[in-house]
């Protein structure tokens, strides 16, 4: 089997139907597979998660379908921001203002508006994809997450202690957090060095260590992203799991023959049951020490508003979680901010938890997707103000708390 991911830019990305007739030529020439993976959706000003056309047609089931089936995965985090979520969209997230860029479009030469905002992030577009759906029989939406580095360096360098850079005016100097990482002729859309990420990675959870099964893992969904750190999580979903299943060595077995992993799907409810989850996450031995981990829930209800929530499924600590589904006390924060250190003295190494959903209607569209946050911890621009000596403006972030997020697993009445 020949396999081959193509990127999403750089390919006429005005238009993707051109895309997806090239990649179907590829499969008809040569026999071998192809998959794109849209990326910086985040500064596309709405278009990249448009429910019409680049003509403005509206969706038909054809495209919704080749669209699916052609972009399997979304690049959720990158160095030029996170596309997850954003606080105008979700403003009972307090974890959805992460690494945001909501300046300008890529070329920095038209801002971006609040109207744009639900074009430009994921956790939108997953629940835009539930309406459609309902519509047209089929979710154009339905697409895993993933991180990865887009440097233009020839360097993976995802890790905020040893960030490199995106591009070679962001290479480690003193002056790089003020460098114009997008320039503007408009001073309010220039968008700075110092906001750049130190992202990001992918995971995928294949059957070999080999090219053809890390495609096949991709193209199945069952893959997530972090935001540069090397957490490891593994979801399941399904009517039959039970706690217990945590602590058996056949975990990951028993999880396929009882339910169905990140990036799959549940079907038509058992009377009387409700999705059940099992999430393991372990954390980055060469990094911070985790949080917590969170279910994000979207729904569609009967007259078609749509709907998210954030439940709270593990804590680490003496730490409790509400009847509301939510700890709401933070984790502490040990940074040293002048030294660019942290202690691992909060937190746990690993964390583990099974859920079910408290408020499933089985005659609704929904989706569910783990996100695990590490402790904070010092940001690039940290390390670089020690290592050269330099200061920086109030604005500039310092710290963070570094996360993953798998793919989701979506349930269809």
């Amino acid at each position: 089997m020949r396999a081959q991911v193509v990127p999403f830019s750089g390919y006429d990305s005005d238009d993707p139907e051109k895309l997806w007739q090239w990649m179907q030529a590829y499969e008809d020439k040569t026999g071998g597979r192809v998959l794109a993976i849209p990326h910086n959706g985040n500064l596309s000003n709405g278009m990249m998660f448009a429910t019409t056309t680049r003509d403005g047609r509206p969706f038909d089931r054809a495209y919704a379908e080749t669209r699916a089936r052609r972009e399997p995965l979304y690049e959720v985090t990158q160095p030029k921001g996170t596309g997850e979520a954003h606080p105008l969209l979700s403003p009972e997230d307090e974890f959805a203002g992460f690494e945001v860029w909501d300046k300008s479009n890529l070329g920095g030469n038209a801002a971006t508006t609040r109207e744009m905002l639900p074009g430009n992030y994921a956790r939108t577009a997953l629940l835009s994809g539930l309406a459609l759906q309902r519509r047209l029989g089929t979710n154009p939406f339905r697409f895993g997450l993933v991180g990865s580095t887009d440097t233009h360096t020839a360097l993976s360098t995802p890790g905020e202690d040893n960030f490199f850079g995106k591009t070679v005016g962001t290479e480690p100097q003193a002056a790089r957090w003020e460098h114009a990482a997008i320039p503007a002729m408009k001073p309010e859309l220039v968008t700075r060095g110092w906001e750049l990420g130190a992202s990001g990675m992918v995971g995928v959870w294949a059957k070999d260590n080999t090219r053809a099964a890390i495609f096949d893992a991709m193209e199945r969904r069952e893959a997530y992203g972090t935001t540069g750190t090397r957490i490891s999580v593994r979801l399941f979903a399904g009517w039959e799991l039970e706690p217990g299943l945590l602590q058996r060595s056949d975990f990951a077995e028993q999880g396929y023959a009882r339910g169905v992993p990140m990036g799959g799907e549940l079907r038509r409810a058992p009377a009387r049951k409700s999705p059940a989850f099992v999430v393991q996450a372990l954390r980055d031995p060469d990094s911070a020490n985790l949080d917590r981990i969170q279910i994000v829930k979207g729904r569609i209800d009967a007259g078609g508003a749509m709907h998210e929530r954030i439940f709270d499924i593990a804590v680490s600590g003496a730490r409790t979680i509400g009847r509301d589904g939510r700890a709401r006390t933070p984790v502490g924060n040990t940074v040293d901010t002048a030294n660019a250190r942290y202690a691992n003295t909060i937190g746990a190494p690993e964390l583990a938890a099974f859920w079910r959903d408290p408020d499933f209607d089985p005659a609704q569209h929904a989706f569910y997707y783990a996100r695990v946050l590490e402790i904070p911890t010092p940001r690039w621009t940290a390390f670089d103000a020690k290592r050269f000596g330099v200061t920086m403006p109030p604005e500039v972030t310092m710290e963070l708390q570094e996360r993953a997020y798998t793919s989701p697993v979506w349930y269809t009445p």
